[in-house]
């Protein structure tokens, strides 16, 4: 199968990912809420096809553990306020709480989630110290757009996402 050499790229890319938040969130530990229990955030987010395939190669069988959400856009794999598939959780899962920079529709924008850095001067966020959103998410695009092109059935197209969801209604489909 020719996906593994996307699907190493995207673990790069994630890996990567992963050190830089892990800076962040020490950095900005005095000002984090977030910890085990904490699932305001936690949604049923629409994925790149590449990310979506390698979770869906990487976390196997632990897909099962995922529930039928009560509504939708409940995450299917945040089950008694824990995520099951936490090791191969979407790029967009592994941000969460930290301050995030990316461009508008017209200017530079900052955004962290309201139960955190409630006593922090937001004139004090910086390149440095903030994480650049953008920039991930091109590189993940990128690595779609090939990951794509690469597929023999042509059923996505370079901005099409995928349900997180789809990842727990397969599973459920072949059991």
């Amino acid at each position: 199968m020719g996906n593994e050499k996307f699907f190493k790229e995207y673990f790069a890319i994630r890996d990567e990912m992963d050190l830089h938040c892990a800076e962040l969130y020490k950095l900005h530990a005095p000002h984090l809420n977030c910890k085990a229990g904490c699932d305001s955030c936690c949604m049923d987010f629409s994925i790149f096809p590449v990310e979506f395939f390698a979770i869906k190669e990487q976390a196997g069988d632990n897909l099962k553990n995922g529930i039928k959400p009560a509504s939708d856009g409940e995450c299917p794999f945040l089950v008694n306020h824990r995520c099951v598939i936490y090791d191969t959780r979407p790029i967009i899962c592994r941000t969460q709480g930290l301050p995030l920079l990316y461009m508008g529709d017209e200017q530079w924008e900052l955004s962290a989630c309201e139960l955190n850095f409630t006593g922090f001067d937001f004139d004090e966020f910086t390149e440095e110290n903030t994480f650049p959103q953008d920039r991930y998410n091109s590189r993940l695009f990128l690595l779609n757009e090939k990951f794509i092109e690469s597929l023999q059935d042509k059923l996505f197209r370079n901005n099409d996402l995928i349900p997180l969801k789809k990842l727990f209604t397969e599973q459920e489909g072949e059991g």
